[in-house]
């Protein structure tokens, strides 16, 4: 419970990451099925939870 009071701007990010990656493979995708990360739905979400995880941590400290 303290490592989530201390990092809850990056559990934000994961958050916000993987619902946003969902949401683009449900609405853009991948037509043709060949496509690496969007090709299926829990590696686009897993993708976007990453990179929300890093771009939160990164806003993280500009707030401070």
């Amino acid at each position: 419970m303290n490592w989530l009071k201390t990092k809850w701007m990056i559990a934000l990010g994961v958050l916000v990451g993987a619902i946003a990656g969902y949401l683009y493979w449900r609405l853009v995708g991948c037509a043709s099925g060949t496509c690496a990360i969007t090709s299926v739905w829990w590696r686009s979400a897993l993708y976007g939870a990453l990179m929300g995880g890093f771009a939160f941590d990164i806003i993280k400290d500009y707030i401070k």
